[in-house]
Parts: structure tokens; sequence; C-alpha cells
């Protein structure tokens, strides 16, 4: 019984150092951008976020207003 747990603990530990060496190897086939790109990207999601922000602030006060003009 004994040896039947090592197997399945062996086959386990095999499947798990294949999934390392994989996730190793498809890190190493990532572009990585570069410093200027991740600034330009992330300057780009923050105005995004805040103009899509400010859109939905403003129809809300807008809607707000509406609602108890006519209650």
């Amino acid at each position: 019984m004994s040896k039947l747990k090592n197997l399945k603990f062996l086959k386990v530990f095999d499947k798990a150092v294949d999934y390392f060496k994989d996730v190793r190897t498809e890190l190493r086939r990532v572009i990585w951008p570069t410093r200027k790109q991740l600034t330009n990207n992330t300057i780009t999601v923050l105005l995004s976020c805040l103009i899509i922000g400010a859109i939905i602030w403003c129809s809300d006060l807008v809607f707000m207003k509406l609602i108890t003009l006519f209650i």
C-alpha cells in the first residue's frame, strides 16, 4: 500500500515540476513592455477611468434632478 502512495505522490510531484517548467518557458516568451510603453498605458487607463467616472457622475446628477422634479 505504501508503494502505491509513493507512486501517486511521485506522479503528482512530476506533474507539478512539469507545470512550473512550462510556466518558466512561457514567461521567457513574453514580450515585456518598456518603461515608456508601461507609463503611456497606465496614463491612458487612468484618464479613461476618470473620464468615464465623470460621465457617470454627471449622468447621475442629471437623472437625480429629473427624478426630484417628478416626485
